[in-house]
């Protein structure tokens, strides 16, 4: 057997075996500060094995947490830079930390010669921003995505974070499903069917049903 079939020969069974980041790590000069500052974002504070010295937060509707603590990196403090935390609505959610007082910029979107106050203004997809920074300076940058891009999904696993998430789909699919009502001429008495047709596809980045 040569050499690159062998390679592609681990790959194939690695690619079988679930690989799920779970957690980050962020180097920080003061575990109670970080800590008092990460559960006025509102997360989640998770259960850490005693002793370890380790704090945990779970943003809300994240399959992945942050921790940090003693000897937990050797990096320096303030130096994680831009971590995406992924929203459906940025100005609810920069709202949100607005009103528990987090100190958070404005939302932006990219222009041709660099950020644009406002979001997108066509409202598209990964197009609207927000940044806040710990008392450290690592910084997230807050990203709108409703519509995932083709192969960022797979179609046959659609899940949601939270319940706010699905709601909004549900918003987006009821206003296409309007949409489609008034081309067909009838109400569709199938409505649930093309809720998750139209949800799966969104989430999954295929082509939207009609």
């Amino acid at each position: 057997m040569s050499t690159t079939e062998t390679r592609s020969s681990n790959a194939s069974r690695t690619a079988t075996v679930d690989q799920k980041l779970e957690v980050v790590t962020i180097p920080v000069s003061d575990i109670d500060r970080a800590t008092e500052f990460y559960r006025k974002l509102g997360w989640r504070r998770d259960v850490t094995p005693p002793g370890s010295g380790v704090v945990q937060f779970t943003p809300p509707g994240s399959g992945c947490s942050v921790q940090f603590g003693t000897n937990r990196t050797s990096a320096a403090p303030g130096s994680a830079q831009n971590t995406f935390l992924i929203v459906s609505d940025i100005e609810t959610a920069r709202n949100a930390l607005v009103d528990a007082g987090v100190e958070v910029g404005e939302v932006f979107h990219r222009g041709t010669d660099g950020p644009v106050s406002g979001p997108d203004p066509n409202h598209g997809s990964y197009g609207s921003y927000t940044q806040l920074s710990d008392p450290d300076g690592n910084s997230w940058l807050l990203q709108e995505v409703t519509t995932r891009l083709p192969g960022r999904v797979d179609p046959s696993t659609t899940s949601f974070g939270s319940a706010n998430d699905l709601a909004e789909a549900m918003r987006r699919a009821s206003a296409a499903h309007g949409e489609h009502e008034k081309r067909i001429g009838e109400a569709d008495a199938n409505w649930p069917d093309w809720y998750a047709k139209y949800m799966a596809a969104e989430q999954a980045g295929t082509e939207l049903p009609v």
